[in-house]
C-alpha cells in the first residue's frame, strides 16, 4: 500500500508504526520485572500491528535496564514470532566494531530476517562510565564513520579475505541504520545511502533540518534507491486527556531528575508537576519533550498527523515512558487502533 492518499498527503494510517523501548526500571520495581513487561509489551505490538521493536543502549542509568542491549534484544525476539527486533541504538564507539559484528551476526543467525542493527555515536553514558567501559575517553565519536565502515566490512560476504573474520555475521543481511539528535548522522547515512533514524522525542529543534539534510543529500545506494527517515516521538495516550497528562508526568521527572543530574527509576505520575518543578527547570524540560504527544484517541491522531505533516517520516517510532504497565500497554493499543483505522 502507498503512504500517500489521492492529495499526496502521508496519512497515519498508511505508514508502519514502531516501538522504541528504554526498559524502563520503576521505582520499588526490578530490573527483571522490567524484561518481562518488555517482553509482554513487545508481543502485544507483536499482536497490534507495529513494525518494529527497538531496545536502547544506556549505561550507569538506575531507569533504564537494557545496558547490555544484545542480550535483551535476544530476549525479545525469542519471545516473539515475527515482530523485526532491534537496537535503537547500539552506541558503536563503546564497542570494538568485531564484538557487533558478532553479536549481531549470532541475532541475525538465530532469528533471520527480524534483526535490524541501529548505531550511535554517542556514549550513552558520562566520562567516568565511558571509562569503564574501556572506551578511549579521547575519542569524541569522530572516529564514527571509520568504526562503521570496519564495522560494514566484518558483515560483507567479501570479507573472507581478511585475516580477521566476524563468525556469526559475515555474509549476513543484517540492515543497519544510522541513528542521530544532530546532522552529523544524518549526513553521513545521505553519503553512505542508509536509513536513518532521528531522536525527536529528546532533540525536537534538530528534526527538521537534520532531516532536510538527508533528505537533500541522499545518494542511492545497494541498500536504498531513496531516503528511508525514522522518526521518534514521545506519546502518552488514554482515554480522557487528563489522564494523559498525569501518565506523562512520570517521564517528566525521569528528565528533570537528568537535568538535576540525578537520575533515578521511573516515579508513579503525579496530579501535577508544579511545586515539584522550578519555572526554569519546567521551561527547559518541557522544550526537550515539546513534541510529546498527550491525550485521548482523537487528540492523538490529530496530534500524530501533525507531526507526519512537519516531518514528512517515512516510518514512526513510539517512545513511552509510562509508570503502570497496563497504562503503558493502553497507550501503544490505543495508537494501534488509530494505526489500523482506515479513512471512509
Amino acid at each position: 500500500m502507498s503512504n500517500q492518499n489521492s492529495t499526496g498527503k502521508k496519512q497515519i494510517q498508511d505508514i508502519p508504526l514502531s516501538v522504541l523501548d528504554l526498559a524502563p526500571i520503576l521505582q520499588g520495581g526490578s530490573a527483571g520485572e522490567s524484561f518481562r513487561n518488555s517482553l509482554d509489551l513487545a508481543q502485544h505490538a507483536e499482536k497490534w500491528g507495529f513494525n518494529r521493536y527497538w531496545l536502547a543502549e544506556h549505561h550507569n542509568m538506575p531507569g533504564i535496564a537494557s545496558s547490555a542491549t544484545s542480550v535483551v534484544i535476544g530476549y525479545i525476539a525469542g519471545g516473539t514470532t515475527k515482530i523485526r527486533v532491534g537496537s535503537g541504538g547500539i552506541m558503536l564507539p563503546n564497542h570494538s566494531p568485531l564484538v557487533i559484528a558478532e553479536q549481531f551476526g549470532t541475532l541475525e543467525s538465530m532469528y533471520p530476517g527480524r534483526i535490524d542493527l541501529g548505531l550511535g555515536r554517542a556514549p550513552g553514558s558520562d566520562q567516568l562510565t565511558a571509562m569503564a567501559l574501556r572506551r578511549d575517553v579521547r575519542r569524541n565519536g569522530q572516529e564514527f564513520p571509520e568504526d562503521l565502515e570496519q564495522l560494514r566490512s566484518y558483515l560483507d560476504a567479501n570479507s573472507s579475505s581478511k585475516a580477521v573474520r566476524a563468525i556469526p555475521g559475515e555474509g549476513l543481511n543484517i540492515p543497519i541504520w544510522l541513528l542521530g539528535s544532530s546532522g552529523f548522522s544524518a549526513q553521513l547515512a545521505a553519503q553512505l545511502g542508509l536509513p536513518f533514524a532521528f531522536a525527536s522525542h529528546f532533540s525536537p529543534e534538530n528534526t527538521v533540518p537534520a532531516l532536510n539534510l538527508y533528505r537533500n543529500n541522499f545518494k542511492p545506494s545497494k541498500v536504498l534507491d531513496k531516503p528511508y527517515a525514522m522518526v521518534g516521538v514521545n506519546v502518552f495516550a488514554a482515554d480522557t486527556t487528563l489522564e494523559a497528562a498525569k501518565l506523562a508526568t512520570s517521564h517528566q521527572q525521569q528528565f528533570l531528575n537528568l537535568i538535576r543530574n540525578n537520575p533515578g527509576p521511573l516515579a508513579p505520575p503525579v496530579e501535577t508537576m508544579e511545586g515539584i518543578w522550578t519555572e526554569y527547570e519546567k521551561a527547559a524540560v518541557l522544550q526537550q519533550l515539546k513534541t510529546s504527544i498527550i491525550g485521548g484517541p482523537d487528540e492523538v491522531e490529530e496530534k500524530l498527523q501533525e507531526f507526519l505533516n512537519e516531518t514528512q517520516a517515512d516510518e514512526i517510532m513510539v517512545t513511552s515512558g509510562i509508570f503502570d504497565h497496563a497504562a503503558r500497554l493502553h497507550s501503544f493499543e490505543i495508537l494501534s487502533a488509530l494505526k489500523n483505522k482506515r479513512q471512509n
